[in-house]
Parts: structure tokens; C-alpha cells; sequence
């Protein structure tokens, strides 16, 4: 690591967790120099739904640049932005009865994010945005100002305005409903609150320590927003292509937003791709007035096309589900075998996590897991969630194994013996 602690900038962090140089890697699995195996359950913060170097997908990337595809085109027309399009409203769009203009921002899921707060400011002619505690949209300044995350708030270096804060949904426990709380300083001319452009919210927070919203929650979200003229955005850029179980995450709710943010996974290679999706009532935008040098990304365009295929069959979703039943039973078990370290279970489809009571504790998870040769991240305010994000196409066998490596790692820290000890300490 010599390398990187020399001529890299002090802001690296993964690699201050996962102390080894990688080399190749396998859908679920990566091994490092000395030839160790790990499996992976971070899978690239959600960019590696579908493994990493996942073969149909591969094949149809080497075939394109064998055969000088277009590669970089700004926002010109090529054949691989065209095969996407159609693809992506024929496979996902109308299957879901969604109309929406496709609209590329930029590479990064922040890109998408800032896109969608400006287009929903011209579109209402207003600029306060109402956001959520606990939320994380993006480490650029319109999308850290949507962020709740005081750490990352703080790097800024400068005031982050235009937004308003709420409570997420049960941030005060199941009896207080916040929507409610939400429709009614909305309401009140002595609130103090402007009438929002939009309302930006995840129906999971994965940094925000897998706090998921309740179906009824996201519908009185989307009445309220409904009924004043404010447009409701969807950051799915980390819970969208399947990580919750179905394509959107908000497929469940039933709900239909105005904005959607997609990016990480829609590349389906780890190959940097965003897109907001808007619809056409708020397509406003004058030609250029948004735009980027890299939103032409065709070979994104191309793994995209691909990664699209999974959606034509239930095939993906139920194997999914299964999977989700798979890490829900174990997680649960867990939290019963270490009652005293673990709070809770949380989180949905493939993104669940373990809370813990001792915040340091789920980073000492990842860590000992590291170890045993899984790679685990932590999130939440104070990282005390170990968030199991393991690829979409993960094999069973391998996913069997990474759990049992967990539940090693969970026996070497939190044995009786280990718990008494700590205890005692405390004392």
C-alpha cells in the first residue's frame, strides 16, 4: 500500500478499510496480489448489480470496441444511445405504464441529482427543496445541501442553503407520523417554510442507515406534493436497478414520481452512467442549458443495453427474492445470537444490515470480516449499520459462504466470553 499512502490524496477511504492491492475479480468474488479470495458484499456501492465482469455483458463491450464503436459523443445521436433508449422504455418504461423524457446529466449519480433539483426549480419558478434527515444525495453543493450527513456536510467549506430539512419517515419512533407533521408546517403561514419546488427523498436510505419508508408513508408523501403543485423527485440511484427487489425501488408503493435519479448500476458494467428521468409536463429545459462533457457515455450505453436483458424475464427478480429471504433469515438469526451487541435487522431486498448498539462495533464487524475475506461496509450517522450488499447475480453457494465467514467473524468478537469482558469493562 506504500503507493497509494505516498501520492494519494488524504481523502482515499475504502482503502484505508480493505488494506490489499485487488487484481481481478468475478462477479462476487475479487482476489488480491497474494492470490487471497474475498467475496464481496459491497459490491461497488451499488455500481456492481451484476457482478463484476459479468460475462454477456463483457462480450458485447469487447465486440463493440473491436468493431470502432463510437465511444465519446457529447449528447450527438449514435446508434448505442438509440438501441438504449428504445430498450430502456420497451423493457422498463412501459411495462411499468411510466412515461417519462430520458435525459442524461453527467456520469455520476450527483450529476443526476442536480439535474433534478434544477429542472424541478425552473419548472415551479421555485427554489426552496424540501429534503429529508439522514438523506444523502451526492458530495457535489446542490446535492450535499440535501444531504444530513454532518461530516460530509462539513467538507463543503461553504454554506449549503435552498433546502429544507424534515423528519424521515419513524425518526421519531412508529407512533409519530411525519408526514403529517410535514403537510401541516407546509400548511401553516407562521411555519417559517416556503412552498418547496420539489420534495427529494430515497424510499431507502442506504447511507443513512437502511431506514426504509413504509408504503402508506410515501403515498401521503406523494398526496401532499400532489395537491400543492410540488413535484416529487426519487433518488434511486443506489436502490434503483433491482437493489430492493424490483427495478424501481418505489414499484412497491405504487407511488409515481415526477423526477427520478438513476445512475451507479444503470451501467451495468461499473461503467460511470447517470440518468434523470422527468416527466414530459416538466421536460423545460432549453437546448444546452444543462449538459456535460461525459453524458455521451457509449460504452455505458452498451452494458446498459445489455444489463437490460435481466428485465425481460421475472427470472432476475426471483432469484432476488430468494436471495433476500436467504440474508433475512440469517440476519436474523444473528441478531438473536448476539442480542446484547445487536439492536436490529433493517433494510429490504439485497441491501439489509445489522444495527449496532455500539456504533464502533459495526466497523469492527467489517474489519474482522475483512479477515475472514469479506468485504462489508458500514453506513449510517454513526456508522453503526454493516450494510450486506452483495451483486444481484450472486451464485447461492457463494452468498451461503460469505455468510457463514460473517458468522465467524460475529463469533470471534461477540462470544459470551468476549460480551462479558466488555461489559465488565464498561463497569
Amino acid at each position: 500500500m506504500d503507493v497509494f499512502n505516498r501520492l494519494e490524496s488524504e481523502v482515499r477511504s475504502y482503502c484505508r478499510s480493505f488494506q490489499t492491492v485487488f487484481t481481478i475479480a468475478n462477479n462476487a468474488r475479487i482476489w488480491d496480489k497474494s492470490g487471497k479470495e474475498y467475496i464481496d458484499f459491497f459490491a461497488g456501492a451499488g455500481a456492481l448489480n451484476y457482478g463484476h465482469n459479468n460475462r454477456r455483458i463483457r462480450a458485447k463491450l469487447i465486440e463493440y470496441l473491436q468493431a470502432d464503436g463510437v465511444t465519446h459523443s457529447l449528447d450527438m445521436a449514435t446508434e448505442a444511445k438509440e438501441t438504449f433508449l428504445t430498450r430502456f422504455k420497451s423493457f422498463i418504461l412501459e411495462p411499468r405504464k411510466l412515461d417519462y423524457k430520458v435525459m442524461f446529466p453527467g456520469p455520476t449519480g450527483t450529476n443526476s441529482v442536480e439535474s433534478a433539483l434544477k429542472i424541478a426549480r425552473k419548472a415551479t419558478g421555485r427554489t426552496n427543496v424540501i429534503c429529508f434527515t439522514n438523506a444523502f444525495h451526492g458530495m457535489s453543493l446542490g446535492s450535499l445541501a440535501a444531504t444530513g450527513n454532518a461530516f460530509k456536510r462539513k467538507g463543503a467549506g461553504v454554506m449549503l442553503g435552498g433546502t429544507t430539512f424534515m423528519p424521515y419517515d419513524r425518526y421519531f419512533g412508529p407512533q409519530i407520523d411525519t408526514a403529517a407533521m410535514m403537510e401541516k408546517m407546509l400548511d401553516d403561514p407562521g411555519s417559517g417554510i416556503d412552498l418547496p419546488a420539489a420534495v427529494l427523498l430515497e424510499t431507502l436510505q442506504g447511507e443513512g442507515g437502511l431506514n426504509e419508508a413504509s408504503t402508506e408513508w410515501l403515498r401521503r408523501v406523494e398526496c401532499i406534493c400532489r395537491d400543492r403543485g410540488i413535484l416529487l423527485i426519487v433518488d434511486d440511484v443506489q436502490m434503483g436497478c433491482g437493489r430492493t427487489g424490483t427495478f424501481f425501488s418505489f414499484e412497491e408503493a405504487g407511488i409515481n414520481p415526477d423526477v427520478v435519479c438513476l445512475s451507479k448500476s444503470i451501467g451495468g458494467y461499473g461503467l460511470p452512467m447517470a440518468l434523470t428521468l422527468i416527466k414530459p409536463a416538466f421536460d423545460v429545459w432549453q437546448p444546452g442549458e444543462h449538459n456535460g462533457t461525459f453524458r455521451g457515455n457509449n460504452l455505458g450505453f452498451v452494458a446498459a443495453n445489455e444489463a437490460l436483458d435481466y428485465w425481460r424475464t421475472p427470472e432476475l427478480e426471483l432469484a432476488i427474492a430468494s436471495n433476500a429471504r436467504l440474508m433475512f433469515g440469517f440476519l436474523h438469526r444473528m441478531a438473536s445470537a448476539y442480542p446484547q451487541a445487536i439492536e436490529e435487522v433493517r433494510g429490504k431486498g439485497m441491501i439489509q444490515g445489522l444495527v449496532f448498539r455500539e456504533p464502533a462495533n459495526a466497523a469492527r464487524l467489517s474489519k474482522a470480516a475483512f479477515k475472514q475475506g469479506v468485504i462489508l461496509e458500514t453506513s449510517g450517522p454513526k456508522d453503526e449499520v454493516a450494510k450486506f450488499m452483495p451483486p444481484l447475480t450472486i451464485e447461492e453457494n457463494v452468498l451461503k459462504l460469505g455468510l457463514a465467514k460473517i458468522e465467524s467473524a460475529l463469533r470471534e468478537l461477540f462470544d459470551p466470553v468476549k460480551l462479558a469482558g466488555t461489559a465488565e469493562a464498561r463497569l
